[in-house]
């Protein structure tokens, strides 16, 4: 259980195919520990941050690409201008792992 974990202490790990994915109830006790990301069908996450501006949505974007590439786990990312959507999901089993709350909680650190 992770009722008093601090996400971002974790490193994530490399996932291989067959690992099950988060279930529903694994899904909403990560979610209490991250800020404002919303879960679609217990499948991924994704959380929308608004700037002032499209530079400042560039730089996050950028800090965002040296976090995931330090953790070997990547988002999808979709920039509109001044805001930035982010969606999270490990491929390897088609679903959420614990990977994607490390780097959603390192993420919300940057804001």
């Amino acid at each position: 259980m992770i009722l008093a974990m601090d996400l971002t202490h974790k490193k994530c790990v490399p996932c291989e195919g067959g690992a099950p994915a988060f279930s529903p109830k694994e899904v909403a006790t990560y979610l209490a520990h991250i800020q404002n990301w919303i879960s679609v069908e217990d499948k991924k996450i994704k959380k929308d941050f608004a700037f002032h501006d499209f530079k400042e949505a560039m730089e996050f974007v950028s800090k965002v690409a040296k976090i995931a590439e330090s953790e070997g786990h990547h988002p999808d990312i979709h920039v509109f201008y001044n805001r930035v959507q982010l969606e999270l999901w490990t491929h390897a089993v088609s679903g959420l792992s614990e990977n994607d709350f490390i780097l959603a909680a390192k993420i919300d650190q940057l804001v």
